[in-house]
């Protein structure tokens, strides 16, 4: 399982099943949500997620209310219908639309995941980061806080706050670079850039310091694969002026680990060529126009 940003670190949870006796009242047992007691009449909800997603792309959504989707030794809440479809409209305005775009149909409908699990709010962890989002075989992602989603036009939203939505946006950028890295590996001289350097430790690493040792971000420091996702999934909902900001934002002189600005700068250029290049080699794909178009539909939505 793959997991994101300002995430990752999964508690094992053991748990014990007690049998039951003849005497057991199971009087209520059809009524178990997720045991296949619960029903539900179908509302224009569902009839816009079959419509859109799918019958067109074979993507089904899970939004209603089941604990066995998530950790069970988390608190979590169910997403307000209200999020739902504009959640769901984000992540096709967004995703979807951009990759059918400039990759095609086929490539899309081969490659993207199957199945989304929605969950209200986020998944926090005892080491005080927070699951924003999750994958499982490249097959189903879970996405977390949704209640907190808001976009031009929806009640809270504040002009220009992007925070949620870039949030939400890198989750599923991340994902399918997992994906797509998967399924035709990057070239291993990627992992010789800032080798030596991935730590463990990345959730008590700053943005600035993460970038002074030339990583994205601090999560990207904590394993190759994650690097590379990172990579795409910044640079993508970033946009390319975003990116370039913070490699630019690199101080002079030297990190508390002896990295130059000249060392880290030239690793994420390198990083950011190998990306490109991996996406137009393998897949056809004009990275810096997928970034263009995927950043024009973020700021759509929130300027």
């Amino acid at each position: 399982m793959k997991l994101l940003q300002t995430i990752l670190l999964f508690a094992l949870l053991g748990f014990s099943l007690a049998s039951c006796s003849k005497k057991d009242d199971l009087s209520g047992a059809d009524n178990i949500p997720g045991l296949g007691g619960d029903t539900w009449a179908k509302s224009a909800i569902d009839q816009w997620i079959l419509d859109t997603l799918t019958s067109t792309y074979n993507i089904g959504v899970k939004y209603k209310w089941d604990q066995f989707e998530f950790e069970l030794d988390k608190t979590l809440v169910p997403p307000m219908e209200s999020k739902v479809q504009p959640v769901l409209s984000g992540i096709k305005q967004v995703w979807i639309d951009n990759y059918v775009i400039e990759a095609g149909m086929v490539f899309f409908k081969k490659y993207c995941p199957k199945t989304f699990v929605l969950s209200g709010g986020a998944s926090w962890n005892s080491n005080g980061t927070i699951t924003l989002g999750t994958a499982e075989g490249g097959h189903k992602v879970v996405i977390y806080n949704l209640n907190e989603y808001r976009t031009k036009g929806m009640p809270g939203f504040v002009l220009g706050d992007s925070s949620v939505p870039i949030q939400m946006y890198h989750v599923i950028e991340h994902e399918f670079g997992h994906i797509l890295h998967q399924t035709v590996l990057y070239p291993q001289e990627f992992k010789q850039i800032t080798a030596g350097k991935y730590t463990s430790n990345w959730n008590n690493v700053s943005d600035m310091e993460a970038w002074q040792e030339g990583f994205v971000t601090p999560y990207a420091m904590s394993a190759f694969d994650e690097d590379f996702v990172e990579m795409i999934s910044t640079m993508l909902t970033l946009g390319k002026a975003g990116f370039d900001n913070i490699v630019n934002s690199i101080p002079p002189g030297t990190s508390v680990n002896g990295t130059t600005q000249e060392q880290a700068v030239s690793a994420l250029r390198q990083k950011e060529a190998i990306v490109v290049n991996y996406y137009k080699k393998v897949w056809n794909v004009d990275f810096y126009s997928l970034q263009t178009r995927t950043r024009q539909s973020i700021e759509k939505q929130i300027y």
